[in-house]
């Protein structure tokens, strides 16, 4: 079994490795054929984790696509039974932690993964695609790119959040993962000094070797975090049992089934479709004992978490950036139209 699984983790490092050799000579072929672009304007340098013109350009770009629908969703999420409110936490407005339906929650965008460079590449490039569609000018659907894993850039912007959250007063109770490689690996650098540690223990009865698990906070995978799902390669998520094997730090007992049921080639979720996985997490949110959570995801899905889900100040609305952390009060109120459930 350990000879199995050390030719397993053997295969998929030999296919991450492939991937990356890919996307390199992807990259070295988009600055050969483009006159205009520079290496500047491609990538930055190993040792640089902010973010070029390009990456500002593209991401204003998509920031406005993922507005659409968004009005819909929020007059949609109004009526529902469970009104979710969002403050900074130095709001002065902000209802207080010491209340059971206030919540402190560290939302975090992954640092820069390999679809991010290869839509930068593209765009400095010149090109210009209509989102979510096949066709040869969009990035996003390349194979190579299935659950893109982050750049070195992407782990230097998480490596950058570390001191910030060692410093804080009250460190999370619950890390909560989309299952997806890049907010797998921004978690688990960003949180490493709360990675839940294994113990080897042994059973009389069986005389075999056990590993458990002693979290000094639970790390958790939620299906519902997901980035805005379908026709992108990149946000296809591998099965359950390989990213239980890439990361035994992260509990995906939540996760329900071993394939993506997420996932449609052809088909992208609609705004309301997200919201309503969004409004499903916050339902579950608001019934954990916890205080102080981290969630790691994606832009489009936290765009929809402040724009079409969340009652906030237009200060929150704003697009995340790759490896940006947003630290808010979430408050849990039942509609005025219901009976009291979270208050």
């Amino acid at each position: 079994m350990r000879g199995e699984r050390k030719r397993a983790g053997d295969t998929h490092a030999d296919s991450l490795l492939v991937t990356r050799i890919r996307l390199h000579l992807s990259s070295i072929h988009l600055l050969l054929h483009c006159p205009n672009m520079t290496a500047t304007d491609a990538v930055l340098s190993e040792g640089d984790a902010a973010h070029s013109a390009v990456t500002l350009a593209l991401a204003q770009k998509e920031s406005l696509e993922h507005l659409i629908g968004m009005q819909d969703l929020y007059d949609m999420m109004r009526d529902r039974p469970l009104i979710v409110k969002a403050y900074a936490v130095d709001d002065p407005q902000a209802p207080s932690v010491s209340k059971s339906n206030v919540k402190v929650v560290h939302f975090v965008r992954h640092g820069q993964g390999f679809h991010n460079l290869m839509a930068d590449l593209a765009k400095a490039a010149g090109r210009e695609w209509v989102p979510f569609t096949h066709t040869p000018e969009n990035p996003y659907i390349m194979p190579e790119l299935l659950d893109a894993p982050l750049t070195d850039k992407g782990r230097q912007q998480a490596q950058q959040l570390q001191p910030i959250v060692r410093a804080w007063e009250n460190p999370p109770e619950l890390v909560v993962f989309s299952p997806n490689c890049r907010a797998l690996q921004t978690g688990l650098i960003v949180f490493q000094d709360w990675i839940p540690s294994s113990s080897t223990t042994t059973t009389s009865t069986t005389s075999t070797t056990t590993n458990t698990k002693t979290p000094k906070v639970p790390f958790l995978a939620h299906e519902m975090v997901r980035e805005e799902n379908g026709v992108h390669s990149c946000d296809q998520r591998r099965t359950v049992s390989q990213q239980q094997m890439e990361f035994p730090q992260v509990d995906f007992w939540l996760l329900e089934s071993d394939e993506d049921p997420l996932f449609r080639k052809d088909v992208r979720e609609s705004k309301l479709q997200v919201g309503e996985r969004i409004y499903q997490f916050m339902e579950w949110l608001a019934d954990r004992s916890e205080t102080h959570v981290a969630v790691n995801s994606h832009s489009g899905w936290l765009s929809t978490v402040f724009n079409g889900v969340c009652q906030c100040d237009d200060a929150l609305k704003g697009w995340f950036q790759t490896g940006e952390m947003r630290s808010v009060k979430l408050e849990f109120v039942t509609n005025d139209n219901n009976s009291s459930e979270y208050d």
